[in-house]
């Protein structure tokens, strides 16, 4: 709306706006963070703001407007109301927008504006406001220099410069460093000056500055300068910024001092003498000559030639090799020969005075000629060196010796000097041919070079030798040789993967590729070994367990790389050591022993049988009785329980024991089992008779008693189980007029009338009850007199009691009495009965709760009859219960207490 506004109303009012433009310019320094005062528009334009002196002519309130928010409208804040500009949140980096260090401009305005700022290396922010309302209408061209603050150090291009100069350089020589340090800051902010953190005292820097401002740095030299004192000199070139305070950059600067020949070749001594015998043979050397130039390359190239000085018969017999300077005798010595030379020798070097050296060669006369030597090789031959194989035959050809006199004047013979297995010998039917040859085979790995000569002497006693080296050439002939044929190793298992356990190294005589060996695993080697092929390192690449295997055993082999390859074996021997990793183990988590009661004290109740994986002391195993140990004591060694006492069923009838087994190790494992003792019965208790309660008791039997009728009864009881509390009454004596009147039931022992009273019957009858148990192998029992008054009443007690108190005179009878559950009288093997005794014995265990509680509801039924009968004055007859012992009481007419 407003730009439509602006070209309604734009012709007509053109002058106007043209006439009502302003410039505003503001300048800061970059990197400011946001919220910095640029500048006021409406106090810098003197226009009226809402506080003040036209507030109170009520005129439409001022506003600030960006005509366009371009590149420059991101780095400013402009409050429409007040028309303070502030920096904004991006920060300004004067290097980012002025990359041209003049006459930058930044498009921010509806328009682009060019820099118009005092000085070129300015950067400008152009920024368009518009201000409304009409009334105030203007357009604003804020210009916003702005000022380079020292934010970034010099930098050179390279981190490494290097710079040559000729070694003959004069002083004050000037040479430009093509790379010199760049700062993006402007003006005194860039870079300043340059310096040398070390000059040598030969050289020193100096900048200029060309019309642009770049300024270069240039390297002087100070001083003199020689490549063959110092041929480079490394420092470091320094860059320093004008700021405040200034930054600085650094590059190493390579000063590299370049030859020229300013060096001539020069001999270390003047003269050189030299004695050289007549009778030397051609090719002979006599000398040689070296000069030095200190330059190089190309400069310091050096010729040798003889001085035009030199005779030529003197140049025929000796020859100088130009480059190495070596003299040899060229042709021979005669009689004709001078016996003095001066040899007058130039070092030339290029644009040098030749250096020169003088030898001087004395030739010795010598009357004779020696004897020749002359070789014809046979084997490979090649600078005076023989090369033969190992192992080549006995009588070996090596080479054919002519020995000759040239004089032909004396007899000439010849030896071999030197030790080896050779052989000189002459060669028939040929004279002075011999033949060298061998005489055993080489062995390379003994010796592998031989130096012998063959001696030539005349009769004159005149010696010449021939040197002669026999080389020894290898042949695959040795197998490698392991240092150790087994190899015995220990490793502690549950070692980590890739377990290193040895070096293997075996060794070959031979040479080259021959000798060099290789290693490999035999077949019978497990998958998870390795052997690595050219070090030898063995190692296991999985955990070992010592309680899985021991023991390993297998071969490694060692090869060698000659052709065909040869090879040897050696044994490995791996010892899995043990670590306690394994707990003691018991054959059953719970063991039960049957013990026979009454076991004697210290008597062994059973084995506790208990394992440990681990070796040695990891596998020795202490046993111990975690409870009951009052009781019962382990056998550590052997693990023996035993109990220190005699064990009685009729205290306690089981046990459970914890024992706990803890090995040796460090930490010790250890592990628990249960151990459940159960006691057999034996018969070691006689029944007891509860009933009646004594001997001296009776109970009165009315006459008018139906047979069949039950009297009373005989109660007893028995601590033991099974069998041997199975009880059996019978009756082995009676006294009184008719005895037979009364009979025992067997199994419960109620006593019953047998037949009707008389009367003559009447009277006291006494009758001997056996209660006897059926244990084995000895039955045990109790007697009990039952004493039964028969009578209408009771009218003298004293009386009876006297009766009582007779002994009575009753014959035993010995009869077994017939129950039911018929026990065993035959003898029976321990091996036959013991299971039956095991079986009922358990059996009774569970019963034995049955009785006990049964014995407690007759004795409270008992109770309860002898109250009703105390009120009726007449005795009641328990049967089959038990009796209250603690509730009877000793009357006239009732059961007295035994």
């Amino acid at each position: 709306h407003l730009l439509l506004f602006l070209l309604f109303v734009g012709p007509f009012n053109c002058f106007a706006s043209y006439s009502r433009a302003t410039e505003l310019f503001y300048s800061l320094n970059e990197g400011l963070p946001a919220g910095v005062l640029i500048g006021s528009l409406a106090r810098d334009l003197q226009l009226p703001t809402a506080g003040g002196q036209h507030a109170a002519s009520l005129q439409p309130p001022l506003s600030f407007t960006l005509a366009s928010h371009g590149l420059g409208g991101q780095y400013v804040q402009l409050d429409n109301r007040s028309g303070e500009l502030h920096t904004s949140a991006v920060e300004i980096d004067r290097e980012a927008l002025c990359v041209e260090s003049s006459g930058a401009t930044i498009f921010g305005g509806s328009a682009a504006v060019s820099s118009s700022s005092p000085s070129p290396e300015s950067c400008l922010l152009l920024l368009d406001v518009l201000v409304l309302p009409q009334e105030y209408f203007r357009l604003v061209k804020v210009k916003i220099a702005i000022r380079d603050v020292n934010d970034n150090a010099p930098r050179f291009p390279v981190p490494h410069i290097r710079l040559s100069v000729p070694e003959n350089a004069p002083v004050n020589t000037r040479l430009a460093i093509e790379h010199p340090a760049l700062d993006p800051d402007m003006g005194t902010n860039g870079v300043q000056t340059y310096r040398l953190r070390d000059n040598y005292g030969v050289f020193t820097l100096d900048v200029e500055e060309n019309e642009n401002g770049e300024r270069t740095p240039y390297l002087i030299v100070m001083g003199a300068l020689d490549r063959e004192t110092q041929d480079e000199y490394v420092t470091v070139i320094v860059a320093e910024d004008g700021g405040t305070p200034p930054l600085v950059g650094s590059a190493t600067l390579t000063i590299g001092i370049s030859d020229i020949n300013d060096n001539c070749p020069q001999f270390n001594d003047s003269q050189l003498n030299v004695t050289l015998y007549g009778n030397s043979s051609l090719g002979t050397h006599v000398a040689t000559v070296h000069a030095v130039d200190m330059d190089l390359g190309s400069n310091a190239q050096i010729t040798y030639s003889y001085s035009q000085k030199v005779p030529q018969p003197s140049r025929d017999l000796f020859h100088l090799n130009e480059s190495t300077g070596a003299i040899t005798l060229s042709t021979k010595v005669d009689g004709d020969t001078p016996r003095l030379h001066r040899l007058i020798i130039l070092g030339n070097g290029p644009g040098c005075i030749p250096a020169v050296i003088t030898v001087l060669v004395t030739i010795i006369k010598v009357m004779m000629r020696p004897p020749e030597v002359v070789p014809r090789f046979i084997a490979n031959e090649v600078e005076g060196v023989v090369y033969l194989k190992e192992l080549e035959p006995i009588n070996t050809p090596i080479a054919f010796f002519t020995i000759k006199d040239p004089d032909e004047k004396y007899k000439v013979s010849c030896y071999l000097d030197g030790d080896g297995p050779f052989r000189l010998s002459p060669y028939k039917p040929y004279n002075n041919e011999y033949l060298l040859e061998t005489t055993k085979p080489l062995d390379f790995e003994t010796q592998q070079l031989y130096e012998i000569s063959v001696v030539a002497w005349n009769s004159e006693g005149f010696h010449v030798k021939k040197v002669l080296k026999v080389q020894v050439l290898d042949d695959n002939d040795n197998s490698p040789v392991f240092s150790e044929q087994l190899i015995e190793l220990s490793i502690e298992e549950n070692n980590v993967p890739n377990a290193f356990l040895t070096k293997l190294h075996a060794t070959d005589a031979d040479s080259g590729e021959r000798g060099q060996v290789s290693y490999f695993l035999g077949p019978d080697a497990p998958s998870y070994f390795a052997l690595d092929k050219t070090t030898g390192v063995l190692t296991v690449s999985t955990q070992l367990d010592r309680e899985e295997k021991e023991k390993y055993r297998y071969t490694v082999k060692a090869v060698d790389s000659g052709f065909p390859p040869r090879e040897s074996i050696a044994t490995v021997t791996i010892t899995v050591l043990d670590k306690n990793d394994n707990s003691p183990r018991f054959i059953n988590k719970d063991f039960s022993f049957f013990v026979p009661e009454n076991f004697p004290g210290f008597g062994e109740i059973g084995v506790i049988s208990v394992t440990d994986a681990d070796a040695g002391q990891n596998g020795w195993v202490a046993l111990s009785v975690l409870n009951g140990s009052d009781i019962f004591v382990i056998d550590t060694g052997k693990g023996v329980l035993r109990a220190k006492v005699s064990l009685d069923r009729e205290q306690q009838s089981s046990y459970v024991l914890w024992i706990e087994a803890v090995d040796g190790g460090d930490p010790a494992l250890s592990s628990t089992a249960k151990i459940t003792i159960l006691l057999l019965d034996i018969n070691d208790n006689p029944p007891l008779v509860l009933f009646p309660q004594s001997n001296m008791s009776y109970l009165l039997v009315l006459p008018s008693t139906l047979p069949g009728s039950p009297i009373t009864e005989v109660y007893a009881v028995d601590k033991d189980t099974g069998m041997n509390a199975v009880i059996a009454y019978s009756i082995i004596g009676r006294r009184g007029p008719r005895p037979e009147s009364f009979r025992i039931d067997p199994k419960t022992g109620n006593i019953t009338l047998e037949e009707s009273l008389m009367q003559n019957d009447y009277g006291l009858y006494r009758l001997l009850v056996k209660v006897s148990d059926h244990g084995y192998p000895e039955p045990l029992h109790s007697t009990v007199m039952v004493n039964l008054f028969v009578n209408d009443t009771v009218s003298n007690e004293s009386y009876i009691e006297s009766l009582l108190r007779k002994e009575p005179d009753i014959s035993v009878e010995e009869k077994q009495p017939q129950i039911s559950i018929e026990p065993t009288h035959k003898k029976m093997e321990s091996a036959s009965c013991m299971p039956t005794l095991v079986a009922l014995s358990i059996i009774s265990l569970g019963s034995i709760a049955l009785v006990t509680g049964m014995g407690i509801y007759i004795c409270l039924r008992k109770g309860k009859k002898h109250h009703r009968a105390d009120e009726n004055l007449e005795v009641q007859i328990p049967l089959n219960g038990r009796i209250n012992l603690h509730m009877l009481e000793k009357k006239p007419m009732e059961i007295s207490n035994i």
